[in-house]
């Protein structure tokens, strides 16, 4: 497996978010970020937690099959967190009074176990999740809370009684925060005192440093007329995720041509393989500098057009996942973007439905992170996906 090196280590853009996270966290407040996959929600929050030097534990819903996984993804992320023998020694101390063990396994592996029975693991989860809150006041710390996927806990939970009492403690804890993450923000959310930042796609002004940087790192310069970064920037339309796809992938090609130039018609392919191996040797030996290889409009084109074929097994299954009308809809915005979809004229042109069912077409097409809302022009938040239906379809 190659490594991505276009996975940023620092923070691109989102500086103002960044400094509005880290405020809320620095009182311990409480937040919702809302975005799309890849919008940079979680590398967003990492950043502002190490900023006020906050102990963060993660725990994605979306793993919870039903309550006791989800008890155990708590533990297993209080623990992940907390290793020192100091804190190991304050876990146990406080589990002294609860129904929960502190065990440690012969490999020196700490784990919190339990003997699982209908009725406890309610009484189970109120005292796991006043741990962190015990443990910052001992400590003195900050700890953020943070989970992923937070409305995926309906699946399981049909009553909400479980999301019930989180949201009580929401409100009451004072020495942590807790961070949802999720695509939009909840109505509950909404009526609450947790902070709701949305995350939208990052202006060309944000991307553009970061992607000439990167690719510099790694001997490739758009060329000078900018026409070759326009459509890079074009193809991505401000999706940290696609952006770093694309760029690896653009990177991967060059690769691969340039070991397949370094050798010859009469390798034998044991040779070959010694020749591309010195290459990626050589590629990335520090103490030579790079050649410079410079990345046309054509390059970018054809980068893309290889990663959406890629992609192109996951997209299928994900249109298949959808309603028709739902998938008429993407597929009228990726091939005619536009900002009016209600329109008349637009309504006619795609033979999209009327009234009600366009508009609950649009909203559920938001909730599940495909296209955003008026704020943002209706337009479809995976750009790749874009691509790739407009492409079949043209």
């Amino acid at each position: 497996m190659v490594v991505n090196p276009f996975t940023p280590q620092k923070l691109v853009g989102r500086q103002a978010e960044l400094q509005q996270v880290s405020q809320i966290l620095a009182t311990d407040g409480d937040l919702l970020l809302a975005g799309v996959p890849g919008s940079g929600r979680r590398t967003l929050l990492r950043h502002a937690a190490r900023a006020v030097g906050a102990r963060v534990i993660e725990i994605d819903c979306l793993r919870a099959t039903d309550s006791n996984r989800f008890l155990h993804l708590l533990t297993e992320g209080i623990i992940a967190v907390f290793q020192s023998s100091a804190e190991l020694a304050l876990i146990q101390q406080w589990s002294q009074e609860q129904p929960i063990i502190l065990d440690i396994t012969p490999s020196g592996q700490a784990r919190l176990v339990w003997h699982p029975t209908p009725n406890n693991e309610w009484v189970l989860f109120q005292s796991l999740l006043a741990l962190p809150q015990a443990i910052a006041e001992r400590l003195d710390c900050r700890v953020v809370l943070v989970f992923l996927n937070f409305s995926h806990i309906r699946s399981w939970d049909r009553s909400e009684k479980w999301q019930s009492y989180l949201r009580q403690e929401i409100q009451q804890q004072t020495q942590v925060s807790y961070a949802l993450i999720a695509t939009v923000a909840e109505s509950w959310v909404l009526d609450s005192n947790v902070k709701v930042i949305l995350l939208g796609p990052l202006d060309d002004v944000e991307l553009s440093p970061w992607i000439i940087s990167a690719l510099a790192a790694e001997g490739l310069q758009f060329e000078p007329e900018g026409q070759a970064l326009e459509l890079f920037l074009a193809s991505v339309q401000g999706h940290v995720g696609d952006a770093i796809a694309l760029a690896r992938r653009i990177w991967l090609d060059y690769r691969a041509f340039e070991a397949f130039s370094s050798s010859t018609d009469h390798d034998s392919p044991e040779a070959a393989t010694i020749r591309r191996n010195r290459f990626q040797s050589e590629y990335h030996a520090q103490s030579q500098p790079l050649k410079v290889h410079l990345v046309y409009p054509h390059h970018v084109y054809r980068s893309t057009l290889a990663l959406v074929e890629d992609l192109s097994l996951t997209f299928e299954s994900l249109i298949l996942l959808l309603p028709p009308s739902q998938v008429r809809v993407l597929e009228s915005l990726a091939l005619d973007p536009t900002d009016s979809p209600h329109s008349r004229e637009y309504i006619q042109k795609h033979q999209l439905s009327r009234g009600g069912g366009l508009q609950g077409a649009l909203a559920s097409l938001e909730q599940k992170g495909l296209v955003y809302g008026a704020d943002y022009g209706y337009r479809m938040t995976m750009p790749l996906l874009a691509f790739w239906l407009k492409y079949h379809l043209a």
